[in-house]
């Protein structure tokens, strides 16, 4: 495999056909989020009970991953562009690498432990 657009095409060509939009993009959506909580899961037993996951780590990471690109394909997104516009946002945010002054995010975020 060569780049990411390609990676799109072979993930769409294994994708199931839906009846409708609504079911795909549901499907899409909640399919990264359960992805996401498998790879929590597998930290977790990982390095809360010493039960070696890393495999699964990688898989559901993976896994994850073509979920961002069927979401982005049913966008009309080219998943390079997307990546692309995040690392401009984070260098504008974190000019000279993480800060914790820097992640406030000029004073708009929310201190919840303040009342």
């Amino acid at each position: 495999m060569g780049d990411l657009k390609e990676y799109q095409e072979l993930c769409s060509a294994t994708a199931k056909k839906f009846e409708t939009p609504e079911k795909e993009i549901l499907t899409w959506g909640l399919g990264i989020a359960g992805e996401a909580g498998d790879v929590a899961s597998c930290i977790k037993k990982t390095f809360a009970h010493d039960n070696d996951q890393k495999s699964g780590i990688r898989e559901n990471i993976g896994d994850a991953l073509w979920y961002a690109a069927m979401i982005c394909n049913f966008f009309g997104w080219n998943m390079q562009e997307v990546l692309n516009e995040n690392i401009e946002k984070l260098k504008k945010r974190y000019p000279s690498g993480f800060t914790i002054d820097d992640a406030k995010r000029n004073g708009t975020m929310i201190d919840w432990g303040k009342k």
